[in-house]
């Protein structure tokens, strides 16, 4: 029978053990038990926790969930589902944060910091790397997500959200579940019409480089 959090001992509670031994000694269930805040109808938010965390395979799977995909899992919901989602990036954020300045020198300084950030993704997805004058890197964007073998590449978007964040330069990124990195003619043509528009506003287009797990390709423009 299940047992609410709030009729365990204080010190079995997780906000109480935060409290008084802080969040490292928290279990990884522990720390998500909080985010839940509270479970459902026969469920306490540490069960609840312990099962998300199984059926995603650990923390590593339940950080690259879709918030959609969490939402339709009972007891969840879009809220409770958005603040997993929001957690996960805050510690990714404050990773970046922290760590040195990376200055994109060239496709395999882009796909270095690309790569991780598709780690676990089964659809396409559009990723750019904001920079400044000096190509040092800004801040990564994900634009837009496609269907299994497509994404689109909105071009008016990308630019904006270069310019949105401050940035004089920019790289794309984008990933293939197939699992072969080789470009095709429409990642070329992409890189086409980046470098082109980019042109046009002011800004300098990097590179595009498309990801496959471990291997990475770089898209160059079609030969005009």
């Amino acid at each position: 029978m299940s047992v609410p959090i709030a009729d365990l001992p204080s010190s079995q509670r997780p906000r109480e053990r935060l409290a008084t031994l802080g969040p490292a000694a928290l279990t990884d269930g522990e720390l998500l038990a909080l985010l839940l805040r509270h479970g459902r109808r026969g469920e306490s938010a540490l069960e609840m926790a312990a099962q998300l965390l199984a059926e995603h395979g650990g923390l590593a799977g339940l950080a690259v969930a879709r918030p959609e995909e969490l939402a339709m899992r009972c007891g969840v919901g879009a809220a409770k589902a958005a603040s997993i989602i929001a957690a996960f990036h805050l510690a990714t954020r404050a990773r970046r944060d922290t760590a040195t300045v990376t200055c994109l020198r060239g496709a395999a300084d882009i796909a270095r910091v690309a790569q991780p950030l598709f780690a676990g993704a089964r659809v396409e997805r559009l990723l750019v790397l904001v920079c400044d004058a000096r190509n040092r890197l800004r801040q990564p964007v994900f634009v837009a997500e496609g269907a299994i073998d497509q994404v689109a590449v909105p071009v008016r978007e990308i630019l904006n959200t270069v310019l949105r964040h401050d940035g004089r330069a920019f790289a794309i990124a984008h990933n293939h579940p197939s699992g072969d990195p080789s470009p095709s003619v429409d990642d070329r043509r992409a890189s086409t019409m980046l470098i082109e528009a980019a042109r046009t506003v002011g800004l300098r287009f990097l590179d595009h480089v498309v990801i496959a797990g471990e291997q990475w390709r770089s898209a160059p423009p079609l030969a005009g």
